[in-house]
């Protein structure tokens, strides 16, 4: 097992101190491990006491090794060479981790944008078969991406059947449509675990193991993780991380992840989900913030930011004040954050296994789908960016006065959300501009594509703290794709989800900036020159 190794300074270590006798004189991490749902109250007894199968999914999945081996090899031998994952959320974020921190290959479809999908339909299909992953067996987007590879397997001459793996919860709509239809293979996930805590189950395994990962010895270290987090001791790191991730005081409620040399690739992307959907409801709840290890956030010195920093295990690293520097395995850090999570969950006074506002912007997209009304019209045109936004867009006429005044409206404790909705392997290069928008607001900000974003982060944004500010980019395509036997295309979808999600926050109050780029490349250009003329503003401000 690889070891773990923690170190905090300020508000971290004393939030450690803090809490450490009452969690230890509570045996919380023993009960955890015993599966207590009376741990988080009595209003989260219910959904706790049928999620905690996750505190047990490394050895619970280790049967499923031997299986998962032999189908990878017979594919193999049927000269496929591809996988690709379809699924969203929490069943594609971890075993994107898990395979590219082990240098595999995983072709990851979470999208709507039909270039994306256009694009992973248009690689070596004849190499290629699919997994798709839903727990609930109803994901909409999972539904269409599998649509359209069965429809596209099929015009292909190849037999769709032999290429479609499913993961999905026993009995549910998925599991009994594919059994009836004849998939090549249907593997069932513990339904005691939640999406987000199911890294561990046949929602990691199966893609990362088909794909080529060494599963078994990634439950190993899962499991040997597992026994030592198993223990009311001073020196479990498990209960550190959870004191520093909801137990500060006052609550320092943006958690700035920085890559730091960990050697775990997106690893901060999966935690980010984890952490947002357990703790953001009931209007309280910790804001992970994805970062790099020198941007900006990690400087600001703000009373509500707490950073840890992903280290290497031999790192000699010199932390600032309020911060954390924690190294370990990807298997070993899964579970302690898992762990930690759930710890964070009874200091916060909340449920970490529910998430009672993801369905909002699900249902106000559904009904964009089914009432297809005209979109809204623009309140001016910059270029290549059409401008939406609400009454406090005041006098604006271009997008650089538009997102001026978007950053106008955070307060002192606010942070900006963006959210930009196409093709995030073409266009990941617009990234760039979270910095950049940190730089500029000297207040955290996060960065989601979307729809992908809201099966995790979307649950903070409309049940955390009433503090969030939306930059939601959108973009025309050059093409789109029917979705088979459904009456609307991946491009239909994708703009709902988005007319969606925004409709959804600002009936909560949070102001929404909508930039609609009419050109993709043209429009990516023009905001990143919009935001780094901001940015250079700023730091001419600062000099003189």
């Amino acid at each position: 097992m690889t070891t773990l190794s923690y170190d905090a300074t300020g508000a971290a270590r004393l939030a450690h101190e803090q809490h450490l006798p009452a969690l230890l004189e509570d045996k919380v991490a023993t009960r955890i491990f015993a599966k207590d749902a009376t741990l988080w109250g009595p209003d989260a007894e219910a959904e706790a006491s049928v999620r905690l199968g996750w505190v047990e999914a490394a050895t619970v999945s280790q049967p499923l090794v031997a299986e998962i081996l032999a189908l990878r090899d017979a594919l193999r031998a049927e000269g496929v060479s591809r996988i690709v994952l379809c699924g969203m959320g929490g069943s594609s974020l971890a075993p994107e981790v898990i395979a590219g921190t082990a240098g595999v290959e995983l072709t990851v479809l979470d999208s709507t944008d039909p270039e994306q999908v256009a694009a992973t339909l248009a690689d070596r299909l004849a190499e290629t078969a699919i997994v798709v992953s839903s727990k609930s067996g109803s994901t909409l987007e999972t539904d269409s991406q599998r649509r359209i590879f069965e429809h596209a397997f099929t015009e292909a001459g190849l037999d769709a059947k032999s290429r479609i793996i499913i993961v999905t919860d026993p009995g549910s709509p998925l599991d009994k449509a594919s059994r009836e239809a004849g998939y090549r293979a249907v593997f069932n996930a513990d339904p005691t675990v939640g999406g987000r805590y199911s890294a561990l189950t046949a929602f990691g395994m199966v893609p990362c193991g088909l794909a080529g990962v060494d599963i078994q010895a990634f439950l190993d270290e899962a499991e040997e993780a597992a026994e030592v987090l198993n223990e009311d001791g001073e020196e479990n790191i498990g209960l550190a991380l959870g004191a520093a991730l909801g137990g500060t005081n006052p609550l320092r409620d943006k958690i700035v992840i920085a890559e730091d040399g960990s050697g775990i690739t997106g690893f901060a992307d999966w935690a980010e989900q984890l952490i947002a959907e357990s703790t953001g409801k009931l209007g309280t709840g910790v804001l992970p913030v994805v970062a790099g290890p020198s941007s900006p956030e990690g400087s600001l010195g703000a009373p509500d930011v707490l950073v840890i920093r992903l280290v290497g295990a031999d790192a000699d690293v010199e932390l600032g004040e309020n911060e954390v520097a924690i190294a370990g395995g990807l298997p070993t850090q899964m579970m302690t954050w898992e762990f930690a999570t759930a710890v964070a969950g009874r200091l916060l006074g909340i449920n970490p296994y529910d998430q009672p506002d993801v369905e909002a912007a699900k249902v106000a997209a559904r009904g964009l789908l089914d009432a297809q009304p005209e979109p809204t019209p623009a309140n001016f045109t910059d270029g290549a960016i059409e401008v939406r936004g609400g009454d406090w867009l005041g006098g604006a006429e271009t997008a650089a006065e538009a997102v001026s005044a978007l950053l106008g409206e955070l307060g002192p404790d606010s942070y900006l959300s963006v959210q930009a909705y196409f093709d995030r392997l073409a266009y990941a290069s617009l990234e760039s501009v979270r910095d950049e928008l940190a730089a500029v607001s000297g207040r955290p900000v996060t960065f989601g594509w979307g729809p992908r974003f809201l099966h995790s982060t979307g649950q903070f944004h409309k049940g955390g703290p009433a503090i969030g500010v939306f930059l939601q980019v959108t973009a025309a395509s050059a093409t789109d794709l029917a979705i088979p036997d459904r009456p609307f295309t991946f491009g239909e979808l994708i703009s709902a989800q988005a007319a969606g999600d925004a409709q959804v926050l600002s009936d909560h109050g949070r102001p929404v900036l909508r930039l609609h780029l009419t050109d993709r490349a043209a429009g990516v250009r023009q905001l990143q020159d919009v935001v780094s003329t901001l940015a250079g503003q700023t730091v001419s401000s600062t000099e003189s």
